[in-house]
């Protein structure tokens, strides 16, 4: 038949070795749809009200949770383990280990659970203080690029803190798809971060921020070079994105390179390029425009 050629050609696993996985056993992958079933689960719980149909449960609202928290679990352990399963090679009889593993990770997340709530709380004042067009907290929750960022980012972080495999990256890169803003799980943000308009900022995996942070759009935490090993690859699990501390502002299109530290309370400015560690209460700013205006020709 014409298609068996093609065919051959598209099934041939040595030349297309990297486009080609088989999971362990035949297991499935786990599921981006079943993902966002379950961020939009967690939404309810730490959104109360704004996601969900509360209003037919106000006489038992807290049996309701319950009840979430309990589906909540039994999918996240499904997708635990598929992500296990991503890269296992150990032996079938091992499987119920890795499965009661799921278990216990599914229910540590859970635990969890009022932490990121916390966290989330002051990453919404913060975008209400930070933003004089809100006008008020629910705005900031339902319209805000920024606060659905960091829900994604902030549920993907404690996934990969409990040594959960594959799922926190494919929650992140969803989170990505959405808002355009591209925030690594691993990364470590601390309390009351605002990510203003949002799009295009980019934070890498070993960035480090602290409490009370604001960056703006086109805002780049990156590497500045990527050390390589003695085959030629890049060496993997080294801190190479940047520090910024407490109180620290970061303007549009700013690009900040390297494991640097900017320092408290500092000012970064819009479209500056930074490779140097930038000392407490600075700010870092463009040189002012000169205007120059030639005549008959004298610019030429």
């Amino acid at each position: 038949m014409f298609y068996n050629g093609i065919a051959d050609d598209l099934c041939n696993k040595t030349k297309y070795k990297v486009l080609y996985h088989n999971t362990h056993f035949n297991s499935p992958l786990p599921s981006i749809d079943t993902l966002n079933t379950i961020v939009d689960a967690l939404k309810e719980i730490l959104f109360i009200g704004f996601y969900g149909h509360y209003e037919q449960h106000q006489h038992t609202f807290k049996s309701y949770v319950s009840h979430k928290l309990e589906v909540i679990q039994k999918l996240l352990e499904e997708q635990i383990k598929r992500g296990f399963c991503f890269s296992c090679n150990n032996k079938k009889s091992e499987c119920e280990a890795c499965e009661q593993k799921a278990e216990l990770l599914a229910k540590k997340f859970i635990e969890q659970l009022p932490h990121i709530k916390h966290l989330l709380s002051t990453d919404v004042i913060a975008a209400f203080n930070g933003d004089p067009a809100a006008k008020n907290y629910e705005e900031t929750i339902l319209c805000y690029p920024s606060i659905v960022a960091l829900t994604y980012y902030r549920i993907a972080h404690q996934c990969l803190k409990l040594g959960i495999e594959l799922i926190p990256r494919m929650l992140t890169e969803i989170s990505h798809s959405k808002t355009g803003i591209d925030i690594h799980p691993g990364a470590c943000i601390g309390e009351q971060f605002f990510i203003d308009h949002g799009t295009g900022v980019v934070i890498g995996e070993t960035s480090v921020i602290g409490k009370n942070v604001r960056l703006y759009q086109g805002v780049t935490l990156g590497a500045k070079s990527f050390p390589m090993d003695e085959h030629g690859n890049p060496v993997k699990n080294i801190p190479r994105h940047p520090i910024l501390e407490d109180n620290v502002t970061v303007y549009a299109n700013a690009t900040i390179l390297g494991r640097i530290t900017i320092g408290e309370n500092s000012v970064i400015g819009g479209n500056i390029w930074v490779t140097d560690h930038v000392p407490p209460n600075s700010k870092v700013l463009q040189t002012k425009d000169m205007l120059k205006v030639f005549d008959d020709g004298g610019g030429i």
